[in-house]
């Protein structure tokens, strides 16, 4: 039987499915890179960012951070019961990882909630664009994420196309590490 495509190697040594989503997190590194520069740029130019800063909620941020890492943790483990071939495990701990990002996501609403009901809107002051662009399209990302690993989930389950937990996980840890960047930017540093 043949190797699929998509878990043969490359001309790099590397497995091509592994070399996609790196070149996918290179891409995503540039939006969010040239995003976050220009937002530090801005912040440092313009005192007032300071202050509206202030109005973020950063217990909601801390609360966010915890659930992520927690669910970095969960995506290693359905990884590591992957490579054991224990493929009900693995199974749990992606829905595990899937529940993490669903529970960023009411984190999320119900802060955003607060915060417009506030009057603090996109349109109120361009550190209020920012932090809703910025966070918007993070959340975009989880929910991505989110929806690709329910999909993988049911090939595990089958005990198929069990590399790509990996795939996916290295994606997820790559949604971590941007909010890693994103909670001091824009919670803490005010």
């Amino acid at each position: 039987m043949q190797t699929p495509v998509a878990t043969g190697r490359s001309v790099t040594g590397i497995p091509t499915g592994r070399l996609a989503v790196w070149w996918v997190i290179g891409s995503e590194i540039v939006i969010f890179g040239g995003l976050l520069m220009y937002y530090i740029m801005l912040r440092i130019k313009f005192d007032f960012w300071s202050e509206s800063s202030a109005h973020t909620n950063t217990t909601a941020g801390a609360i966010n951070t915890f659930i992520l890492l927690t669910s970095s943790l969960f995506i290693v483990l359905a990884h590591y019961y992957a490579e054991q071939k224990d493929h009900l495990k693995s199974f749990k701990y992606i829905w595990m990882t899937i529940a993490g990002g669903l529970s960023f996501l009411v984190v999320k609403s119900i802060e955003w909630t607060g915060e417009i009901l506030a009057g603090y809107t996109i349109t109120s002051e361009l550190f209020w664009s920012f932090y809703y662009t910025a966070a918007g399209i993070h959340a975009v990302h989880v929910i991505a994420g989110m929806v690709i690993m329910g999909i993988i989930s049911f090939d595990v389950l089958q005990k198929k196309n069990m590399h790509r937990v990996e795939l996916i996980g290295i994606y997820w840890h790559f949604v971590d590490i941007v909010w890693i960047f994103l909670f001091p930017l824009l919670y803490i540093a005010k």
